[in-house]
Order: C-alpha cells, then sequence, then structure tokens
C-alpha cells in the first residue's frame, strides 16, 4: 500500500490509486492478489448459475462478481468484495456497491487468501448478518458452507456433491460441473 498509516478509513479505501484493489477490516488494509484462472472460472460460472436461477424464478435478488465493493455493517468501517454477493433487498444497492449484508457470498480460495476466507471473513459475514456463505477451496476440492441463520454447524462438501443453496430451494451446485 502507498499510504503507511495505524488506522485506514473509508475515504483512504475509496482513495487507492487506480488499478489497485484490497479490503478494508478494521481500519487496516489487505492487498488482493491477482485471481488465477480456475479461480475467475468459478467465479464466472457460480455468477452465471445464480443470476440464470434468478431469472428463471422471476426474483428480485441481484447477483454481482468482484470486483464489488461491500461495506458490511454499513457503517463505512469495513469494505470487503467477496468473489460472488448475492443481495435481495434492493435497498442496499448504492452506486457504490451494497451497504449492508450480502445474502449470500461465495468466496474461492486462493493461496493467499486461505487464512482470510475461513477465519477473519468466516467472522465478519456471521457478525454482518449474511445469511450463507461459501468457502469453496480448489486445493481441497471442497466447499465448507455456513448457514448463519440457522446458527447450525458449517457442512462439508466435496467437488463431486450436489450442494444445495439455501436461499434458493431446489437449486444444487456441483462443482465439478463447473470446471
Amino acid at each position: 500500500m502507498p499510504l503507511l498509516k495505524d488506522y485506514y478509513t473509508a475515504e483512504d479505501y475509496w482513495n487507492l490509486p487506480e488499478g489497485e484493489r484490497a479490503e478494508l477490516i478494521d481500519g487496516k488494509f489487505y492487498d488482493m492478489a491477482p485471481a488465477s484462472r480456475i479461480h475467475q472460472k468459478l467465479v464466472s460460472k457460480l455468477t452465471s448459475i445464480i443470476d440464470q436461477y434468478i431469472s428463471d424464478h422471476h426474483g428480485s435478488c441481484e447477483v454481482y462478481p468482484a470486483p464489488f465493493a461491500v461495506n458490511l455493517d454499513a457503517d463505512d468501517k469495513d469494505w470487503v468484495e467477496p468473489d460472488v454477493s448475492v443481495i435481495c433487498d434492493s435497498n442496499k444497492l448504492t452506486d457504490r456497491g451494497c451497504s449492508g449484508a450480502p445474502d449470500l457470498v461465495f468466496e474461492i480460495v486462493s493461496p493467499s487468501s486461505r487464512r482470510m476466507d475461513y477465519n477473519r471473513k468466516n467472522t465478519l459475514y456471521s457478525d454482518a448478518g449474511v445469511r450463507e456463505y461459501w468457502i469453496v477451496d480448489p486445493a481441497k476440492e471442497r466447499v465448507t458452507v455456513y448457514h448463519y441463520e440457522e446458527d447450525a454447524a458449517p457442512v462439508i462438501y466435496s467437488f463431486t456433491q450436489d450442494i444445495p443453496v439455501g436461499i434458493y430451494p431446489g437449486l444444487t451446485i456441483k462443482i465439478n460441473d463447473l470446471l
């Protein structure tokens, strides 16, 4: 980061140099590494599947792939860029992105994001009110799904299993089919 401060703000986030991407969590910047081909393929396919489901069922939710800014607690403190965000409350959508918790979030794990996706973001998403969080891990060929509304333990699926999308009854996704 070009700025060297102890605490960063939303103003710093929105004034990052052109082409530089980072997430702002608790006043600290976390650089975002360029995504791999598999990462991008999964983001594209997941976005497409969810978007098609919404369209086919005349839903009102909207799906956005990264880069898409999400101000999780709507207080300008934490700005993240989930790999895929599904927002069902149109009042949360602004010109800058999403102000508040998305309903469904997908994160595709990369070597540089492993700890962040499994630990820090899990806590952030749960605390912010995200309904469902998928951690898609290509290296381990597994998906960890959290249904925060149900306060249930996470469910772990292999890439070969049909994974139900909790906020969309009847929709399942098999990650191997996307690769």
